[in-house]
């Protein structure tokens, strides 16, 4: 029979440990080489040669992390067989109390070897890019955030407090520029507004990026069908979009939402059943989004002006299903807090079924 070969590459930023298994059941560390996707090529076309087999015939499975897809990528460009490791669904044992990089990368093999591996989905690069221009925008939103609370911290500091309704507001930005401070304390302030002012600049940069972005999006359909339900407008909608990627990799529901850890925890055993808190497993940043979507659906349903202007021009279906989330969530919302249910908890059960519905307008011919 042909024997198969299994490389486990235990990668970081700087190096990359390997190994291999065969189907005859050999076992072995190669070594150790640079991280850079020339130096993995060329080692793999070493083992190779060494095995007697194409470059093809190789099956490769590294750890999810840092470093990200890019060699994944270059090496199915090269036609070879590359898994993508979740390392939280890494078999541990409990006796183990070490580890080095070469026993990583014998380990991966093996398993692999094994099949016990649970390979992660590895995102379409147009998918990726569109997903790094959605988080540079929330980067610069937390950067304008932190701006803020420090500029509030150092007017405390020096007595100036704001007596009206909301900050930030153009009244307060008056206020601010016409406060009466020493020489050194007014250039401070002047740094702070000034950072302020870039901070804005950089969102409004990247927020019209990606309007011409969704132009030529592959995925530009499913972004403003998801605009179509209450609580998404633009960046919301692609930032969860360029997060999920294909929802139709997802045959049920119930698998989006243990993608996006909102599942709770269960501990059972014999007569005993006990559910926790939510596993919190998978896309934090998608996580996010979709429970600060789910907020939306506190008040009770309404076609608002804005959500018409959103789904003008989208199929019946789509406005159908909308109008029945709508129902559905706030229903469910006001049902969970007349039980004296904790607001954040609410918020999480919503945003759970909300994602069963975003399941369900990605999946049109499925049986509801």
């Amino acid at each position: 029979m042909k024997t198969t070969y299994h490389i486990g590459i235990d990668l970081h930023a700087q190096t990359a440990a390997i190994a291999w298994a065969s189907s005859k059941g050999e076992l072995e560390f190669h070594g150790t080489c640079s991280a850079t996707i020339k130096s993995t090529e060329r080692t793999l076309r070493k083992l190779s040669r060494t095995f007697g087999v194409p470059l093809k015939d190789l099956r490769v499975c590294y750890e999810a992390g840092p470093t990200g897809f890019v060699l994944a990528r270059r090496l199915k460009d090269l036609g070879l067989d590359v898994t993508v490791v979740a390392p939280s669904l890494i078999p541990q044992k409990s006796g183990e109390r070490i580890k080095t990089d070469k026993r990583d990368a014998l380990k991966l093999a093996r398993l692999h070897r094994a099949g016990e591996l649970k390979p992660i989905h590895i995102p379409d690069h147009e998918d990726e890019m569109v997903r790094d221009l959605c988080r540079a925008r929330t980067d610069a939103v937390e950067d304008m955030k932190r701006i803020k609370q420090q500029l509030t911290a150092y007017l405390l500091r020096n007595g100036h407090r704001y007596t009206g309704k909301t900050n930030w507001t153009p009244a307060h930005l008056r206020y601010l520029r016409h406060l009466e401070l020493h020489s050194e304390q007014r250039f401070v302030l002047e740094e702070y507004l000034i950072a302020l002012d870039a901070a804005h600049a950089r969102i409004d940069r990247i927020e019209a990026r990606m309007h011409e972005v969704l132009e030529t999006w592959q995925r530009k359909t499913s972004v403003e069908w998801l605009m179509g339900l209450k609580g998404f407008q633009i960046v919301a909608a692609m930032t969860l979009t360029a997060e999920l990627g294909d929802l139709r990799r997802f045959e049920h529901p119930r698998q989006l939402m243990a993608y996006l850890g909102l599942v709770p925890g269960e501990h059972s055993s014999g007569s005993k059943r006990r559910l926790g808190a939510i596993t919190k497993c998978g896309n934090s940043h998608a996580r996010w989004m979709l429970v600060e979507c789910a907020k939306a659906y506190r008040s009770k349903p309404n076609v608002s002006a804005l959500l018409t202007t959103r789904q003008d021009g989208l199929p019946r279906e789509v406005k159908t299903l909308s109008w029945r989330a709508q129902n559905r969530l706030c229903t469910r919302y006001r049902r969970l807090k007349a039980r004296g249910l904790h607001e954040n908890k609410a918020a999480i059960a919503v945003a759970r079924e909300l994602s069963g519905f975003i399941w369900e307008l990605n999946h049109p011919e499925a049986d509801h």
